[in-house]
């Protein structure tokens, strides 16, 4: 069972020290740990970047309760300005929760390359992800077992297995977690990034927020207003929903994109939504064969369904998948899905999801039973016939019987006194719909979110094709020129 969008369903907020704006991230700052010296050197492993990327593990406490206690480790990544004018760090996280930034940071070089000029660039596996303390709930094994399970039960059979399989993941992430499982909240992960800004040596943090990474941004500058430097948050999570909301948002904004793909091939949204909706349920009832000897699910195939809907330039192969399934073979949807839940042909499953849910779950308060949820099933189908089963079913399953209590409802992000942070919104989002920006611009305040739209597809608008979207951004990063609050790009 795996969530489609790489973000957290609802986070935390308001903590101990809500609004704190002082420079230290705790109530008693540990000066060993804000005057540490990272050393930064050649990044490790078969896969490290080389050039100018260099490598460090910045100390942070366990708990931030106790900033004093036991610390953890978390592994960062930066490469320095490569022109003059140095701004100062530029701190990056790409969604999630669960995304490795140590992984991402040197794949976007390129994306950003004004940027970088100006801007070290700077990024981190926060806690309990990858090579900071990365938490694996299962075995590559028991992840593929867990693939045959119904995540759309349609009998008491079904869904039992379906909520035993729920509490087995949390317990095996209860195991290999240990007591970190109660210390990877959102707000941790805000505090951390206050504690890297002044290791860093910046008097504000300049950052960069993409999908889950700007409700990260909205707890940070909730809980620290003055320390925010120049901050853009780009595919913005709506902070005003809790977990049954997120996931009727995700419904939307999936159902939008399908909608759009098949409109693009000539298809009436209504009908092509249905024939796919009619597919799954024959998927559902019967597996279909792939060349590998696995079989494609109704799961693995709402999967595959969903990964080219990220982006337009995926649309083509989504074309080619659905046609090959209708023809009886599964292979090209399960090769998409292998993609998305990061399969490697090895059988090796990367542990971004594993990461996702102990983070989500944390921030989670909101855990609805099997018994509301089924009475929230119609309004799920009306929003999408094609994915809202699927996430209906989910709000009952991702928490279900979590070993650590949830935290909030919802995230607290008002920053007042705030210097402006630009929200960037994108019409076609699948993931992170649109309404999501506005929503995120008028709860961090008036005077401090400012809107940016693109009438565009894919998730995320920076980098992606509009000039317009880009000169905005960099005009505000590199110049400090802020736009006009609800300024569109076509």
């Amino acid at each position: 069972m795996s969530r489609f969008a790489r973000w957290t369903a609802a986070a935390a907020a308001a903590v101990l020290m809500a609004g704190c704006s002082s420079g230290s991230p705790g109530g008693n700052r540990d000066d060993s740990l804000t005057s540490q010296k990272p050393d930064w050197g050649r990044c490790k492993g078969p896969s490290a970047p080389g050039g100018n990327w260099q490598c460090a593990t910045l100390k942070v406490p366990l708990d931030w309760a106790k900033p004093r206690g036991e610390t953890i480790g978390l592994a960062l990544i930066r490469s320095k300005a490569s022109g003059g004018s140095r701004i100062g760090s530029l701190v990056f996280n790409f969604g999630g929760p669960g995304g490795s930034g140590v992984s991402m940071m040197p794949l976007y070089e390129s994306t950003i390359a004004k940027l970088h000029e100006r801007y070290d660039l700077v990024s981190w596996d926060p806690r309990g992800v990858g090579a900071s303390e990365g938490i694996r709930c299962r075995s590559d094994k028991a992840i593929q077992a867990a693939e045959t399970v119904d995540a759309t039960p349609d009998d008491a059979i079904e869904e039992k297995a379906y909520l035993d399989d729920a509490t087995d993941f949390g317990r095996g992430c209860e195991k290999a977690a240990g007591k970190l499982l109660s210390h990877v909240s959102t707000t941790d992960t805000a505090r951390d990034m206050d504690l890297l800004r002044q290791v860093l040596g910046d008097r504000t943090m300049h950052y960069f927020g993409i999908s889950y990474g700007t409700e990260l941004g909205g707890v940070y500058a909730h809980l620290f207003p003055k320390n925010v430097g120049r901050v853009v948050l780009d595919a913005v999570v709506d902070p005003t929903a809790d977990s049954v909301g997120h996931a009727k948002n995700q419904a939307l904004g999936f159902q939008r994109a399908l909608d759009d793909y098949l409109k693009s091939t000539g298809q009436d949204p209504k009908q092509g939504s249905r024939k796919i909706a009619d597919l799954l349920k024959r998927i559902d009832a019967k597996p279909l064969p792939t060349s590998s000897g696995r079989k494609l699910t109704q799961t693995l195939a709402l999967t595959g369904i969903v990964r080219p809907l990220y982006s337009k330039e995926g649309w083509p192969t989504l074309t080619s998948a659905l046609k090959a399934a209708e023809a009886g073979d599964g292979s090209q949807l399960l090769t998409l899905a292998d993609d998305y839940n990061e399969r490697e042909p090895s059988g090796h499953y990367g542990t971004t999801t594993h990461a996702q849910r102990v983070i989500s779950c944390l921030d989670d308060r909101q855990r609805p039973t099997p018994e509301k949820v089924k009475k929230l099933l119609p309004e799920f189908e009306k929003i999408s016939p094609v994915f809202g089963d699927f996430l209906g079913w989910d709000t009952a399953g991702w928490c279900h019987d979590w070993p650590v209590a949830g935290q909030f409802d919802h995230p607290e992000v008002s920053a007042p006194g705030a210097a402006p942070v630009l929200v960037v919104g994108n019409t076609g989002d699948p993931a992170t719909p649109y309404e999501g920006a506005r929503r995120m611009a008028d709860g961090l305040g008036k005077g401090v979110g400012v809107e940016l739209t693109w009438k565009g597809e894919g998730h995320g608008a920076y980098g992606s094709g509009s000039d317009c979207v880009d000169s905005t951004v960099n005009a505000y990063l590199l110049d400090g020129t802020v736009p006009k609050d609800g300024k569109v790009c076509s």
